[in-house]
């Protein structure tokens, strides 16, 4: 009985040590097949490779999760896993090495063991999109089933036929339409290796120099700390995909520091959930949304990032400009000193090093793709390429260059230093270029096992959402929405755009970016697009936008959820402070309506005057909002409620004239503030100042 826990200890640590083997494996076998049809995408037609991707992804998942159950000693929980692993294994090679028949030959129709095995495709799609994204977004894709078989017991507009279910599993699966349809494609084909170019920024360090960059900056602004935030979850939301993993990544190290500095905890939770959202419409990568729109609406990558440039710098600066005040209006300015925050403090070299180690890559994707214009895949290899080359070379050259110039190695004891020539040294120096060199091609070997992690919840979601839209396409409910703002709207574009902005909201509750984005470009933008005339792109762009403010939006708000957890902050609060934060993006999706210049693919005169007056007028919303007035309570709050709603008009007004009035309106207050607060001496951080 005494050796039966030791002996059981050693036999879960033993798995525990394969079985991270193994993903690693996986994930550089995975990635090295992505990487090959990247340089050679004709070896595979794109439903057969994306039968390979999808299964091979999640058999990754399933294993890297499989470490957890071990870990917990939940045995059921590692059987359900199992059953999923061999489930899809089963099924992917199935349909890979029956590719010609599944596909071509019996397109509409299946088997009788096809439809078995396709229903526990279904089975473990529901299950890892549960795991994954929890009750809401199962719920969702419960529901679209359910919708698509028992639509004809629905009344209104809303009902249809309904189809049966051999027909729901040939839309799924057996016509590698749905789980495997084209979004499973595009993350296999697109997405995904711009997620391994940031699974190698993390294992490489690159996030660990923009919180540096940040802090540093940070004490040249007033508001400073809380500028880290912004500046790094904004960075870091773009390429991440999820501004509620995002909130949880770099609100574990801001929000303690702004809660150090001496914000509330219900502000500090407030400025990181808003920091995290905005980043996710951040261009290159707009939380993989870019590669997605610019599939859907047929244009270059390319033309999808110059549209998206203005309405991002807008969105950013009058968040930048309201964690400003909120951050004054508490603690005044703040001193941040980062000595304690880092392991080890880097020299001015040793930044400028590392800008050109993670700079380089990033100005070859923007050349490769803005310049010489070629295509995202080939762009994505060769800037992956230039990542890894540098990721391991410049660590090595510096060990080399620090062995030319004599710099001892800190293994070396001074009181203990051989001479120059001494066989010591030279094998001390040797073995720090080598520790250096295995080093980085360890961090490299994690970079691709993280860019499989981080791509894994991303691919399921894709392909979950895959199915919901190929079910709604059937049952044509795109339409029927379409009808439906319509008759509520009565045709008036206005009322129409806000119920749009309503449904996108809810549409995106608890799912990440790219995933509401899909979901609301379907269903929503073609009802702008065809009955009221809206440009495709705006249209687009709108419905992108207002998915994200679910981020931020009661009672759900993902992200302000993760942020308050790590602040311990009141929930309803922290959301309260976020929404007056990131206010104008409530209103910026209007915008894109009556100012479709805004998300123009050519940035000209106009679209930069649409966008400086439509900047003003987000600005007049956070001056209104959170700015610390110094006034009494009875006078604040009116002076509050009629900034936001100049602010909102100045934003949306689809003539110029008008909106340079409500400028002008704005600039009389600004001044008139200005001249009255002299003769008020209220301290920031006093009662009458919030």
């Amino acid at each position: 009985m005494t050796t039966a826990q030791p002996t059981s200890t050693t036999v879960r640590e033993t798995t525990l040590r394969y079985l991270n083997s193994a993903i690693t494996i996986g994930a550089l076998l995975f990635w090295g097949i992505v990487l090959f049809w990247a340089s050679s995408p004709g070896t595979l037609s794109r439903a057969q490779y994306a039968v390979v991707f999808l299964g091979s992804i999640l058999v990754l998942y399933i294993l890297n999760e499989a470490v957890g159950s071990i870990e917990a000693g939940d045995d059921l929980d590692l059987l359900i896993l199992i059953a999923c692993a061999s489930v899809m294994i089963v099924a992917c090679a199935y349909l890979f090495t029956n590719f010609e028949a599944v596909y071509q030959q019996r397109q509409g129709r299946a088997l009788e063991h096809e439809y078995h095995l396709a229903w526990l495709v279904v089975a473990v799609i529901l299950y890892l999109t549960w795991r994954s994204y929890g009750k809401i977004f199962l719920g969702l894709v419960v529901g679209a089933m359910a919708y698509a078989l028992y639509g004809w017991m629905l009344p209104g507009i809303f009902g249809h036929a309904g189809i049966d279910t051999r027909y729901m599993l040939q839309v799924l699966i057996t016509d590698l339409g749905g789980f495997f349809g084209s979004l499973t494609q595009l993350t296999a084909t697109l997405i995904a290796p711009f997620l391994l170019y940031a699974g190698l920024l993390f294992a490489y360090g690159a996030f660990d120099l923009i919180l540096r960059v940040a802090i540093a900056s940070a004490k040249y602004i007033e508001s400073g700390v809380a500028q880290t935030a912004v500046l790094a979850s904004a960075i870091i939301g773009s390429v991440n995909g999820s501004y509620a993993a995002n909130a949880g990544m770099t609100g574990s190290f801001t929000i303690p520091t702004m809660i150090d500095s001496g914000l509330r905890p219900r502000t500090a939770a407030a400025i990181e959930g808003t920091a995290s959202t905005s980043g996710q419409v951040l261009p290159p990568v707009m939380g993989a949304s870019a590669f997605v729109m610019a599939s859907f609406l047929q244009i270059a990558y390319v033309d999808v990032i110059s549209a998206g440039l203005l309405p991002a710098a807008i969105l950013v600066a009058s968040i930048v400009i309201g964690v400003h005040y909120t951050s004054i209006r508490e603690v005044g300015s703040q001193d941040l000193q980062f000595d304690d925050l880092f392991d080890e403090r880097l020299t001015r070299g040793d930044k400028l090093v590392e800008g050109i180690r993670f700079g380089v890559p990033f100005l070859v994707l923007i050349a490769l793709l803005g310049v010489l214009q070629w295509t995202v895949a080939t762009s994505a290899l060769w800037t992956i390429a230039t990542m890894i080359g540098l990721g391991i070379a410049t660590p090595v050259l510096q060990s080399i260059y620090a062995v030319v110039t004599g710099r001892r190695s800190a293994t070396v004891e001074l009181d203990d230093r051989p001479s120059a020539r001494s066989p010591r040294l030279r094998s001390v120096r040797r073995s720090r270029i080598v520790d250096s060199l295995v080093t980085e091609l360890g961090n490299t070997v994690a970079g691709f096992r993280r860019g499989a992690i981080i791509l894994a919840p991303i691919a399921i979601i894709l392909a979950a959402v895959n199915g919901i839209v190929d079910l709604l396409m059937v049952t044509g409910t795109p339409s029927k929405i379409a009808l439906m703002l319509m008759d509520i709207s009565g045709g008036v574009l206005f009322i129409a755009a806000i119920l749009g902005m309503l449904v996108c909201i809810v549409m995106g509750i608890g799912m990440p970016t790219v995933a509401a984005y899909v979901i609301t470009s379907t269903l929503v933008a073609p009802a702008f697009v065809n009955d009221f005339g809206v440009p495709e792109l705006a249209a687009h762009y709108m419905v992108f936008y207002a998915a994200v403010m679910a981020g931020v939006t009661p009672p759900v708000a993902i992200a302000v959820v993760v942020a308050a957890g790590i602040a311990e902050s009141n929930f309803w609060e922290t959301c309260a402070t976020a929404m007056t934060i990131a206010a104008p993006l409530f209103v910026l999706p209007l915008s894109f309506i009556y100012h479709p210049e805004l998300v123009s693919t050519a940035l000209g005169v106009q679209s930069l005057i649409t966008a400086g007056a439509v900047l003003l007028g987000a600005v007049t919303i956070i001056y209104g909002l959170n700015y610390p007035f110094y006034f009494d309570r009875q006078y604040t709050i009116p002076i509050r409620f009629g900034l936001f709603w100049l602010g909102a008009f100045i934003m949306v007004y689809p003539t110029l004239f008008a909106q340079v009035a409500g400028i002008a309106v704005f600039a009389l207050v600004f001044i008139a503030e200005k001249y009255l607060s002299d003769s008020w001496t209220v301290p920031v951080g006093s009662e009458l100042s919030r």
